[in-house]
């Protein structure tokens, strides 16, 4: 992470700690999130390192963005560049989402990520992005505008806390409540061993509307 003043050059992200200049590749996504010039500044940072370009450092606004970048640059062909700009086409919520719900079409219309890389998104990281999309909505390490908007998280009082969950989940990839509602109303946590959440979302995401 750096923490410091934010200098902005042309263009250029730059976080001034102390007198020392760091010159970042951001997204769109945390661009658009940034302080005005000369404000104070706190950045995670990602640093990669290349013969051709030597050190680049990579800037991320919040933890939801960087978790689901380092999930991104493990997929085949991804590197920190393609990355960062796959995450300047949408909230990180939304791309998590996508790729959950392995939405190739979806995907195909951010910028960065042609077909063959949708595709490769969707087989090798859905899972993965199931799991951020729960554990954001458990922690709450996103913004609280990170639900598509108008959508209300379930208020059932008896539903189990594990159930109202995975509804949460489903909601956070876009599905509406009604839909996420009855998916989760087809569950049930009385097996023997008791069901993990990951296994319940799974389940749920199978009688999805694709």
């Amino acid at each position: 992470r750096l923490e410091g003043t934010l200098l902005r050059d042309e263009g250029q992200v730059i976080v001034d700690v102390r007198g020392v200049g760091y010159e970042l590749t951001c997204s769109a996504y945390t661009v658009a999130a940034l302080p005005l010039h000369g404000q104070p500044v706190v950045l995670l940072v990602y640093t990669h390192y290349t013969q051709n370009n030597g050190t680049v450092l990579f800037g991320f606004m919040d933890r939801a963005e960087r978790q689901l970048f380092d999930q991104l640059i493990t997929a085949k062909n991804v590197g920190p560049s393609t990355a960062s700009a796959i995450l300047s086409g949408a909230s990180p919520r939304d791309i998590a989402a996508l790729i959950a719900r392995q939405d190739v079409p979806g995907l195909t219309r951010i910028k960065g990520s042609g077909k063959k890389t949708a595709e490769m998104l969707a087989v090798e990281l859905h899972e993965k992005c199931e799991m951020l999309l729960l554990t954001w909505n458990a922690d709450g390490s996103t913004r609280p505008s990170a639900l598509p908007a108008g959508a209300k998280r379930s208020a059932i009082p008896s539903r189990h806390p594990l159930l109202e969950e995975v509804a949460n989940a489903l909601i956070g990839m876009g599905w509406k409540q009604l839909e996420a509602d009855a998916a989760v109303n087809t569950l049930s946590i009385e097996a023997e061993p008791a069901p993990t959440i990951e296994v319940l979302l799974r389940q749920a995401l199978r009688s999805m509307p694709r």
